[in-house]
């Protein structure tokens, strides 16, 4: 098991790999394999991207992210301007049903709202707008209400995790009450627990998942 200062160097390493963010803007602190990402970046992207790096690193248990998103005075954007930049990337995009995806956007801050059919179309939804010039932080409030129910969540669970060759695909457990699937088990890292929660997320049928999941390097 690694220590907190290796962990924190480990961090380090991975954010200064990352191309996205500028790594000397962005403070580590790690306490009991808890990471705590604090300083301030200039897009809500690379705020997200801070965060995925942190979540590659093998032994990391959680992260807190307190990175403050300060746009330069040359991106900065009206709410309306945001809301309508928000509103075409939502309409252009052929996955998401029209209408099916609503915006408010307060202080550069964008809230999403509505029904999709599925975790995919909610997160495809958040990937839209992420990138927007001038927005300073996403909240995706979007509902999944699936339309079809698979007659074996479970198997269809297991399949797509086999497909993605999860290295620790049978170290996960999954329990399916109605349309609710509960994941246990354990994964080296925050990037394996997301992309394993994502694929069952992402089975048509499923409208919750409750991660027990524990990172166990």
């Amino acid at each position: 098991m690694r220590t907190d200062i290796e962990l924190r160097e480990d961090v380090q390493e991975e954010l200064a790999w990352e191309p996205a963010i500028d790594a000397t803007a962005v403070g580590v602190e790690v306490k009991d394999g808890v990471v705590t990402l604090s300083g301030h970046l200039d897009s809500f992207a690379e705020k997200v991207a801070a965060q995925r790096a942190a979540e590659r690193v093998p032994g990391v248990k959680g992260i807190a992210v307190e990175i403050e998103v300060r746009i330069p005075g040359q991106d900065v954007r009206s709410d309306t301007d945001i809301a309508t930049a928000a509103t075409t990337a939502l309409e252009m995009d052929s996955i998401l049903p029209e209408g099916a995806v609503t915006v408010l956007v307060e202080d550069g801050r964008l809230t999403l709202s509505g029904k999709v059919q599925s975790d995919h179309m909610r997160m495809v939804a958040e990937r839209d707008v992420r990138h927007l010039r001038g927005v300073k932080d996403v909240k995706n409030d979007i509902t999944v209400h699936p339309t079809v129910m698979p007659g074996n969540i479970r198997d269809r669970i297991e399949s797509a995790l086999q497909r993605r060759a999860h290295a620790e695909a049978k170290a996960i457990n999954v329990m399916v009450h109605d349309d609710e699937v509960t994941l246990t088990g354990t994964v080296p890292s925050l990037e394996e627990r997301r992309a394993v929660v994502h694929a069952a997320w992402r089975t048509p049928g499923v409208t919750n998942v409750v991660n027990h999941i524990v990172i166990a390097p």
